[in-house]
């Protein structure tokens, strides 16, 4: 059976399980430089909800107290994205290592349309089961005994 979390676990470097949105931008921004190990898509996605909110309130920001227009960058667009760049390249990194592909595949986002569609397409494929050469399984949980299993679902 797989128990609540509570902010305890989510500080734990053992938490495994489905990440919620506050423990995925807590995990992210925690491991801010760490491209080892493996991220589940839940922890990526909703980085990347997050990144996205913030970056579209910084747009926003920019333009109530700069006056600058959508397609102009202001000071508070600029600060969130370089903020943002290295947390989301290594979750993204993570994210290919539990699929057991290379954190270099990242390089196809640089072929336009083709190599879009492909990272697309791997990014929201379920993870490899168990361990791989990456690291555990991100959402193996323990069930009461030594092993560690998927919830369900």
């Amino acid at each position: 059976m797989v128990t609540m979390l509570t902010n305890s676990a989510i500080s734990n470097d053992d938490y495994r399980g489905p990440r919620t949105f506050t423990s995925a931008v807590a995990v992210c921004l925690r491991r801010y430089f760490q491209f080892s190990g493996r991220a589940p898509r839940s922890e990526f996605w909703y980085f990347q909800l997050f990144a996205t909110l913030v970056g579209i309130m910084a747009i926003v920001l920019d333009a109530a107290i700069f006056g600058t227009s959508t397609e102009d960058e202001g000071p508070f667009s600029i600060i969130s994205g370089l903020f943002f760049f290295i947390p989301s390249l290594a979750v993204l990194i993570r994210r290919l290592h539990d699929i057991d592909r290379s954190g270099w595949w990242w390089l196809l986002l640089l072929i336009p349309l083709i190599g879009w569609i492909i990272v697309l397409i791997w990014l929201c494929t379920h993870g490899t089961l168990g361990p791989n050469q990456y690291g555990p399984d991100p959402l193996a949980v323990h069930d009461g005994s030594d092993v560690r299993v998927r919830p369900a679902g």
